[in-house]
């Protein structure tokens, strides 16, 4: 089972530079930003950033219905550009709509764009939107990916009008950390523009273009990192204003009056949240630029990820209450039915009939007799019972003790309450540990956060095949001290991993598998949750969720996996 590793392939250059087009003001509508059959319509200043210039080179004439690899079949070219074209395919194989990028091999960024597609793809982070293929076939290079048609793009959002203030908190939270991760790998997006971020039915923002986009453009940064905290700045700022922070206008949106430089949201839309607004001001400062309120200006995603996290978080709003309509009154009375319509403006009284008084009747007294003689039978049988029970259990005096023994049992059978335990630290499990650095994502409470695998290929994802993992991998852990555990819930990376969970036992400091000699829950495929309790508790301080196999990756023969959240659980009394 072969493995490979995330580092990012460096952009090749390909010819003379250009000054940025924040400065030059030029731009052109950006034909790998589209989706749902739109191309981006405005230009976007590249701050920090050089396009290189492209060759001449012929754009591939083909049509709707061309097949590729006997497999993507084009239906849609959503924009042509720069010598390239993409479409919206179907992958007949798997029967799903894709994005395809297409070009010419002899492209002077055909190298590039296939080094950034590969580099992208092996990420694998469901905050972007994936890379399934990169190929060079018949003189063409194309680039296969998601294509997500329940997404709306920001800038269909930002047309609607300004986020509020809870959904631009979403937006620069799950963007941030998105671009802190792809960073940490050594990849850089260069592109993030509103037609770059896409908002999902569920919510979750997703980014296009990781890498790609700015390969099939020509663009590269000395200091990406700080390229792309201006971006998300830019996103934010147009996120609560409607507002591009820039004198030119893009994307649908206005830009800056001329000659007043870069000013606070506040400034421009009257409501915007402060702590928002002074973090847009904080990502955007640049080119001498103080940031807002004397506060450090953010340079790197990592930066602004930190920032967001520091503030108080900004909860969602309290849904519109509809007070449910008032009562109708309806025409329809009791009795009524079949009744002759009156004249108006006559008043026609019904006679009511008096119901007899209850049991007066004949039937009445029948009934009343015939209970009185059911509760005369039952005294008498009732008393029979007790006595003949008395005589027979004369002098058993253990008869009560034992009732209540059996009730105290009964109690002691019911299931306990749990509450999560303080977890001190983790760490990753295994021979080779797999991403050590990110063992805490597993339980900082935070379910968007993750420790995930590299991408293994074959073997159906077990470890067992490869001499550093032969004891497989997971995460342990540390309660800081001696608990007693009656559970534990875990969220997993992706469902169908094949999982156990094992302790070590009391005082003891575990290196291998064979010291978690406990079992809390046994080997097995689980889904996207793990939940288990234990009727009897376990006392013990380490924890091992333990992988052996892992889950396809959704590119056909990789597999990766991993977990996002650990609660460990233990009595409440």
């Amino acid at each position: 089972m072969a493995e490979r590793s995330t580092a990012a392939v460096d952009v090749a250059d390909n010819g003379g530079d250009e000054p940025p087009a924040a400065d030059a003001a030029k731009a052109t509508a950006d034909g790998v930003d589209t989706q749902n059959g739109r191309a981006a319509d405005g230009p976007m200043p590249e701050k920090d950033g050089e396009r290189r210039k492209a060759a001449p080179a012929a754009a591939p004439e083909l049509h709707s219905g061309h097949k590729l690899a006997r497999r993507y079949r084009l239906e849609e070219c959503v924009t042509r550009l720069d010598g390239f074209s993409s479409w919206r395919a179907m992958d007949e194989k798997l029967r799903r709509a894709v994005g395809v990028h297409l070009l010419p091999a002899d492209h002077p960024r055909a190298r590039a764009v296939l080094a950034a597609a590969r580099s992208s793809a092996l990420l694998g982070d469901p905050r972007f939107v994936h890379v399934l293929d990169a190929v060079e076939e018949n003189d063409l290079v194309y680039v296969v990916h998601e294509w997500l048609p329940d997404a709306t793009e920001l800038t269909a959002l930002l047309a609607a009008g300004p986020l509020e203030p809870h959904e631009a908190y979403q937006l620069v939270t799950q963007v941030s950390q998105a671009m802190a991760a792809a960073h940490r790998e050594g990849l850089a997006h260069l592109r993030l523009t509103p037609s770059a971020i896409l908002r999902t039915s569920t919510g979750q923002y997703r980014i296009r273009g990781l890498a790609v986009n700015a390969a099939l453009r020509g663009i590269t940064s000395d200091t990406p990192q700080r390229a792309d905290t201006e971006a998300i700045g830019a996103l934010l700022y147009a996120a609560l204003t409607q507002r591009w922070p820039y004198e030119v206008d893009a994307y649908g949106l206005t830009g800056l009056p001329k000659g007043v430089g870069l000013i606070a949201p506040d400034q421009v839309r009257a409501g915007v949240h402060r702590g928002l607004g002074e973090l847009a001001m904080r990502a955007l400062a640049n080119d001498g630029a103080t940031a807002s309120r004397q506060e450090p200006a953010c340079t790197t995603p990592e930066e602004l990820a930190k920032a967001v996290a520091a503030m108080p978080r900004i909860r969602p709003p309290e849904p519109a209450f509809t007070p449910p309509p008032e009562y109708q009154h309806t025409t329809y009375q009791q009795g009524s039915y079949g009744r002759p319509p009156t004249r108006p403006g006559v008043r026609v009284t019904q006679p009511v009939a008096v119901p007899p008084p209850p049991l007066q009747s004949r039937t009445g007294r029948v009934l009343k007799w015939g209970v009185a003689a059911l509760l005369i039978a039952a005294l008498g049988l009732g008393s029979w019972q007790l006595a003949d029970t008395l005589l027979r259990g004369k002098g058993d005096t253990g008869s009560t003790s034992d009732s209540q023994s059996t009730k105290t049992n009964e109690d002691e059978k019911k299931p306990r309450e749990s509450k999560p335990l303080h977890i001190g630290s983790a760490f990753v499990f295994g021979k080779d540990p797999i991403k050590p650095e990110d063992a805490g994502k597993a339980i900082d409470g935070n379910p968007d956060t993750a420790w995930i695998t590299k991408i293994f290929y074959g073997y159906g994802g077990k470890f067992g095949n490869l001499d550093s993992y032969d004891d497989g991998s997971g995460i342990v852990v540390d309660l800081g001290s001696v608990q007693e555990v009656t559970g534990i819930e875990v969220d997993m990376y992706a469902a169908g991993h094949k999982v156990e969970v094992r302790a070590a036992p009391e005082g003891s400091s575990p290196h291998g598998i064979s010291d978690f000699s406990q079992e809390l829950v046994k080997l097995g495929n689980t889904g996207k949750k793990l939940q288990a309790t234990q009727d009897t508790p376990i006392k013990t301080r380490f924890v091992l969720v333990h992988i052996t196999t892992l889950p396809s990756d959704g590119t056909g023969d990789g597999y990766r996996g991993g977990i996002n959240e650990i609660k460990v659980l233990g009595p409440t009394g």
